[in-house]
Formats: C-alpha cells, structure tokens, sequence
C-alpha cells in the first residue's frame, strides 16, 4: 500500500477571485512544483485564517506562507528554483 502524503505547495484561493487567477499565472511563471488549490469559502476555519488575506502560497513542509501580492521571483524564493 502506498502512503499518501499531503502536498507541500498549497495555494489558499477563493471562487471567482480575480486576484487568485493573477497568483495561479504567477505560479505558473515560476514553474512551481505540484500544488494543491484549497478554496476556503465554504471552511470556516479557513475563512476565518485566510479571509482577507487570499491568494495565499503556503510550504506545508517549512510552515511558511507567502501573502498576496507576490511575483514569480517571490515564489522563486520560496520554493527554489524547480529548473
């Protein structure tokens, strides 16, 4: 049996966010690694974390997270450089 582990890359994002779509073409530009797209509008834990705050990039692995508004050489940082 395969463990199934939990991605490191999650993007925090919420329905019809044109600020997310902006953060997916970013992710997209840095050429980020795998990630998982948690939308938070219907987890009212995570309304209540990330409510303002969405797009929101964080490493589950390190514990850290990257706020909006931020570019590819942000991301770069973050997550290193996939190429």
């Amino acid at each position: 049996m395969t463990a199934v582990h939990a991605p490191q890359y999650v993007l925090f994002q919420r329905d019809d966010c044109h600020l997310c779509d902006l953060a997916l073409e970013v992710l997209a530009a840095a050429r980020i690694p795998a990630f998982e797209s948690v939308f938070i509008d219907d987890d009212h834990a995570l309304e209540a974390r990330y409510g303002m705050r969405v797009p929101v990039l964080r490493d589950s692995a390190r514990d850290v997270e990257l706020d909006w508004p931020f570019d590819a050489d942000a991301v770069t940082a973050l997550v290193g450089d996939p190429r």
